[in-house]
């Protein structure tokens, strides 16, 4: 059975087709969630994708993380399913705290539209599951307000429990300690600012983005009970 990946979006978001188009080309079954829905039941994992969810009034992600499907979506996540935000989707899981820290404008006061390389710093999440640490990647980013902060105590505790899942490798927009990516405590809820679905498909010039979706799909692979007979 494919697993189920559900794509959530909200009003302003613009990248659920692309994140649906490289979940399926790894042999997800992805589909739509709507922003005001109030279950997630039958997915096997989720995405919170990129774009300017309600304009990025007030900050982004601000507006998203009281959406009736937010609810939800931390209940899937408290419960160990895997949930990667990507981009905006980063930004409203800061805002629903579930991921620690906040993204703010960019250094320079610059919107980035680029590649940047990243690079894998740890292997346990559901997003780099099975991924050489130091493994380097050419992913599109594509953000104002990507420029990752937390406070001390915050950063010491990411580095003590190797919470940052990717770091950039000539840091574009100004974030702590060069963070492009990080992950709950659990490691099952990831952020990261870099958009892997742009990187999927030959025709888009990079499929470095694959590493990262298959690890995904292999973390939401249902588990089928073995029976005896």
């Amino acid at each position: 059975m494919a697993p189920r990946v559900g794509v959530v979006m909200f009003p302003g978001t613009n990248c659920e087709h692309d994140a649906v188009l490289g979940l399926q080309r790894l042999g997800a079954s992805a589909g739509l969630v709507w922003h005001g829905d109030t279950s997630v039941s039958g997915y096997d994992a989720l995405v919170l994708p990129g774009g300017f969810a309600h304009g990025d009034y007030l900050r982004p992600g601000a507006i998203a993380r009281f959406s009736p499907v937010m609810e939800a979506v931390g209940g899937f996540a408290a419960a160990g399913g895997p949930v990667v935000g990507i981009c905006n989707g980063f930004q409203v899981l800061t805002e629903a705290g579930l991921l620690p820290g906040a993204l703010q404008k960019n250094r320079g006061l610059r919107f980035l539209c680029t590649t940047a390389g990243v690079r894998v710093e740890s292997s346990d999440s559901v997003l780099t599951g099975g991924v050489a640490v130091g493994t380097e990647l050419q992913i599109p980013i594509n953000h104002f307000e990507g420029n990752y902060t937390c406070d001390a105590p915050t950063l010491a505790m990411l580095r003590s429990e190797e919470r940052v899942v990717l770091r950039y490798v000539d840091n574009p927009n100004g974030s702590v300690d060069s963070i492009a990516g990080v992950c709950n405590e659990a490691r099952n809820v990831v952020g990261l600012m870099p958009h892997p679905e742009r990187a999927s498909d030959p025709l888009l010039g990079s499929v470095d983005g694959v590493v990262l979706l298959a690890a995904l799909v292999r973390s939401a692979t249902p588990q089928v009970a073995a029976t005896v007979a």
